[in-house]
């Protein structure tokens, strides 16, 4: 009897390494999501072709808070790899103060959007390029909600002991798929502020 039990508490409780079906499938995931991205970028960028530097109501959008905004989404970059880093270890405590100061900047990086949307002299509405604007960063902003919403999960998980130095398969991938969000922003960030000041 016993032995049974013992045998049965050795079973394994999840995916072990990167070849299982949930890394394979954020990897299908960032795919799909970043094909979107690029269909979206590429809408804006063949308008702004189109149309010439008259099109965007601010030939040289201001660009101090979306840069301390992009800051704040490498700096949680940063500390999700950290989580990561530290589960490896077997570091419970530092994974969860990661976790937790990852979730924190990513709700940062919601709030201070939602100031740059409002200071925007353009609507959703009143044309392409608003259009464009919006629906982009109103996508990526998706993403990011969706993102803190998987970490928050990680993080109950975390802290119920549910992960150790073998079996982390799903706070890694919830750290790939913040990565992808914090590399989609650059791209987003460098479309709108960053070229318009070079053409």
């Amino acid at each position: 009897m016993s032995t049974d039990a013992t045998a049965l508490d050795a079973l394994p409780v999840g995916a072990v390494g990167e070849r299982s079906v949930g890394w394979w499938g954020m990897l299908c995931l960032i795919a799909t999501e970043a094909a979107l991205f690029a269909y979206l970028l590429f809408s804006y960028f063949y308008t702004y072709v189109q149309q010439g530097r008259a099109w965007s109501p601010q030939p040289h959008p201001p660009i101090a808070l979306a840069a301390a905004n992009t800051l704040v989404l490498l700096a949680s970059s940063g500390s999700a790899a950290w989580a990561d880093r530290a589960e490896r270890r077997g570091a419970r405590t530092p994974a969860i103060t990661a976790l937790a100061l990852t979730i924190l900047l990513g709700s940062l990086f919601a709030i201070v959007q939602v100031f740059e949307w409002r200071a925007k002299p353009f609507t959703l509405t009143s044309g392409s390029y608003g259009s464009l604007y919006f629906t982009i960063t109103g996508f990526h902003m998706a993403h990011v909600l969706a993102g803190i919403v998987m970490l928050g999960v990680i993080l109950v998980w975390t802290a119920l002991g549910y992960f150790d130095r073998r079996r982390h398969l799903p706070l890694s991938i919830g750290v790939v798929y913040w990565h992808f969000v914090d590399a989609v922003w650059l791209f987003v960030f460098a479309s709108f502020y960053l070229l318009p000041r070079l053409w």
